[in-house]
Formats: structure tokens, sequence, C-alpha cells
């Protein structure tokens, strides 16, 4: 299994970046290799993406949530794709979001993009999105005042 860690300071607080993270839905809006996020249940939800071209599909549960801490998951049926997002408070108003999670390439392509690291560069690429989305307040919380954002796991 590949093994992906990538992490990045947002200027924000913890509450609000893992809030914005906790909306699974909303991933592929800034998560590159993610076409989709549809909750099937409770904690499941499936998942589309797209890994060097090739598109797969699998239904993950997550498997522990920890309000402004972290969140993990693992693929269901098969041994495909499991981490971590966690949220670490270094302030106030600033957050470390580190992301640990592990994939099994199938394709040649897949294994091709592994070698050469495409997808730790891809995942560097959508945090860094991800902190220009909830810095510049595109991504703020949408939920119903009064209602905790966590119901939405």
């Amino acid at each position: 299994m590949e093994k992906v860690t990538a992490q990045i300071e947002v200027e924000a607080p913890v509450r609000r970046v893992y809030d914005q993270w906790a909306k699974l839905e909303q991933l592929p809006s800034f998560m590159s290799m993610v076409e989709e996020v549809t909750r099937t249940g409770e904690d499941v939800t499936h998942w589309v993406v797209r890994v060097a071209g090739v598109r797969r599909e699998f239904d993950a549960r997550v498997t522990e949530m920890v309000p402004n801490e972290r969140i993990s998951w693992a693929s269901i049926a098969e041994e495909m794709h499991a981490g971590t997002v966690r949220f670490v408070p270094i302030d106030a108003e600033r957050t470390r979001v580190a992301v640990e999670f592990g994939w099994a390439p199938k394709s040649f392509v897949e294994k091709a993009g592994a070698v050469l690291h495409l997808d730790q560069g891809a995942v560097e690429s959508d945090l860094k999105r991800f902190k220009e989305n909830i810095e510049g307040g595109r991504n703020d919380r949408e939920t119903v005042e009064g209602q905790d954002p966590d119901f939405l796991l």
C-alpha cells in the first residue's frame, strides 16, 4: 500500500477548519483526484476518484471522528484506501492540517504515478487549495444557526 503524508498551516480557527473538512461531500471542491463523495449511510460514503486517469469507485466508512481533532476513514469492501486528517490548533486563529493515508495502486499507470510520487504532489496541491479556500472565505461554514456541524458526519 502506498503512503502519502502532507501538512499545511491554515489561518483559521480549528473549529472552522474541522467543520469545513467534515463536509465530505464538498471534498471535490479542493481535492483534485476526488470527483464525487455521496453519503449513503450514517457513517458511510460512496467515493468516485480519478487517479492517473483511472476512475475508481469505492465505499468508505468513517472509523473515527473526534471533533476539532481528527477524522479517520477506511474503504469497506477491499483494502484500497484508508487515512486520517488531523487538526492541530497552533493558536486561536491558526490550525495545522495533517493528512496521512494509504492506497493500493492497481493499474500500471497508478503504480507508475505512485513511484513518481504524483499522488504526494497532488495532495500537497490540494492542501494549498483548501488553505486558499478557507482563508479566502469561499467555503465558510454553511450550517443552520444553532445546529452542531458534526451532524454532517
